[in-house]
This record gives C-alpha cells, structure tokens and sequence, in this order.
C-alpha cells in the first residue's frame, strides 16, 4: 500500500516539479512588473506549493518504509536521513519560501497583513524542520545535511524579522519577494539535483558540487536583483521633498 502510493506521489512530483523547474526562468530573466511575469510569476509560486505539498507524502512514505520504498538501497537509516528527513525539510521550505514570496507582493502596500498565523507557522516549521535535518545529519556524519540546513534556518530567521518589523525599508517587500521565490527555485533544483543525483548517479550522490551549484547560483540572481532594487531605494529616497 505504501509502495504504491509513494509510486502515484513521485509521479506526480514530476509532473508538478517539472512545471516550476522550468516556469521559474521566465520571471527571472523577463521585464520586472509586466504581465507576463505576473503570469508565469504565479504558475511557478503554485507549481512550488503543490510540488512541496506532494514531497512531504513522499518524505513521509520514506520515513516509514524506507528500504520498501528505495529498493536499490540496503541502508535504511541513511535512506530515512536524506530521503525522509532531508526531503521533509527541503518541502517544508519550498511551500514556506513560496508562500511568504506571494505573500511579500501581495501585501507590499499592507505590510502589517504578513504577520499571520499562517506566515508565522511557516518559519516555525521550517526552522525545526531545518534543526532536525541537522541533527539527523550529525547522527549519520553527512556534513552536506548539516549545511544544508543552514539555508533553512537562516531563511526562516531573516523572514520571521522582516514579518515583525513595523515599517520596512522602501521597497523592502520588493527584496523579500524575490528572496522568498528565488529562494523557493534553489530549494527545488537543489532537491531535483541531490535526489537526481542519488538514483541516477548514485557515484555523485554526495559530491558538494552537486548540492551547492543551485545555491551558489540562485544566491547570484539574488545579489544582482537586491543590487538593483537597492539602488532604486537610493533614488527614491534621495529625491527632495517637496513643499
């Protein structure tokens, strides 16, 4: 029963995964605003929220099935580690990451209605999510878990103060909102590329090349929009007032 459903689960993962791996790009590299990236803006965010949604019964079939579910595997802790605990974590940041980048757009002009329960839940969650993925990987000596962890608490540290501030930057909902997006396309490449690389490449599994190349170049599409839009918050604020 349980092989069966995660079968059904990985099936549509793909399916889902693969829609926000490459609807992603069009926001990223179109005009900044335009309809088009509005658009394709909210086919990724969504595509994100049902792919992390769809992994989480994933990562839960693994944790109690382990060897059932990854029959080419004999280890079953380490198939619990990295498929069900790391998979888990990884989920629950892509849907907290894509919902907190709608969030940030949808709220620009009402920054006090980011500070939900929902929105707070989220970071919560992640962070425990994140700090077992550590400890999990401390417990299996796999260094890579505990630094991808990192990125999680991290993440849910830097949102959770940017929810409960009471009056943001200008154009800080702008930064959040890409951060939270990008952020949720690193997450899924890196789940696509580390998982890929376990069943596909079994040789390459745990090589940090592997793990780190959706972070390193999803962190530079980040420095290069934050660089641009903190240059417009410069503008805007160094234009004389008026009387």
């Amino acid at each position: 029963m349980v092989t069966h459903l995660f079968e059904v689960l990985i099936a549509l993962h793909i399916v889902s995964g693969s829609v926000g791996l490459i609807s992603m790009w069009v926001p990223v590299v179109g005009r900044k605003g335009s309809v088009t990236h509005k658009r394709w803006g909210k086919v990724f965010a969504w595509s994100m929220l049902i792919t992390g949604s769809i992994a989480i019964g994933i990562s839960l079939c693994t944790l109690h099935s382990p060897l059932e579910t990854h029959p080419f595997w004999d280890d079953a802790a380490l198939v619990r580690g990295v498929f069900g605990w790391m998979m888990l974590y990884l989920a629950i940041m892509t849907i907290m990451l894509a919902w907190y980048g709608l969030l940030c757009i949808r709220n620009k002009r009402a920054h006090a209605r980011n500070l939900n329960a929902v929105n707070l839940v989220l970071q919560f969650l992640t962070f425990v999510a994140a700090a077992n993925c550590m400890v999990q990987g401390y417990w299996l000596g796999q260094p890579l878990m505990m630094g991808i962890a990192v990125v999680g608490l991290t993440a849910a540290v830097l949102n959770t103060r940017f929810i409960l501030q009471r009056e943001p930057p200008v154009n800080e909902w702008l930064i959040q909102h890409t951060r939270g997006l990008v952020g949720a396309g690193i997450s899924v490449y890196t789940a696509f590329l580390a998982f890929g690389a376990v069943n596909l490449l079994p040789a390459y599994a745990f090589n940090p090349v592997v793990w780190a190349t959706p972070t390193v170049l999803g962190v530079g599409v980040l420095l290069y929009h934050q660089a641009k839009i903190t240059r417009a918050r410069r503008r805007l604020t160094a234009r004389p007032v008026s009387t």
